[in-house]
């Protein structure tokens, strides 16, 4: 992953494995993930909106591949497909890094690929939709303003007992 990175500096990858449960649709779950979490390792410099996530749930034997809004243009469904494609073997026999390494290396195939496309085709690829404001300082303010909730910090309603 951290070739990933330094061939894409401006995106990152992150990869959830755990069991859904009850949770029927696991590219919403992968969605709303990507769009709320908060990635530990990865800079402010990086939003969210850059980011590809992979989600895995080895009891269910599904996963999928989710990316940001700024990469819209750049990703097909065909393309996330072939991606997952070249682990699905990998992942069966329970090789869940060898499966994500193969995924990996395709995707920067993809991506490489777009990128010549894009140089070609510059406005193939435009977003179709205005860049979000100053997303890097949202998502420092966020991270930096974020605490854990006290009993003493919810507001208590009039005639209410605890």
């Amino acid at each position: 992953m951290e070739r990933f990175g330094v061939s894409f500096p401006q995106m990152f990858v992150s990869v959830y494995t755990g069991s859904l449960g009850e949770i029927s649709n696991l590219r919403q779950f992968g969605f709303w993930l990507l769009n709320r979490g908060v990635f530990e390792d990865v800079g402010v410099e990086k939003p969210n909106e850059a980011g590809i996530l992979i989600v895995i749930d080895p009891d269910s034997k599904a996963a999928g591949m989710t990316f940001g809004y700024l990469l819209d243009p750049f990703f097909e469904e065909q393309d996330t497909f072939d991606c997952l494609s070249r682990a699905h073997a990998h992942w069966l026999e329970g090789l869940y890094c060898e499966g994500i390494l193969r995924s990996l290396r395709h995707l920067r195939k993809v991506l490489s690929k777009r990128c010549r496309q894009v140089r070609r085709d510059p406005e193939k690829y435009e977003r179709k939709v205005a860049t979000p404001v100053a997303v890097g300082d949202l998502v420092r303010k966020i991270r930096g303003e974020h605490r854990p909730v006290v009993a003493s910090d919810v507001p208590k309603e009039e005639g209410v007992e605890p």
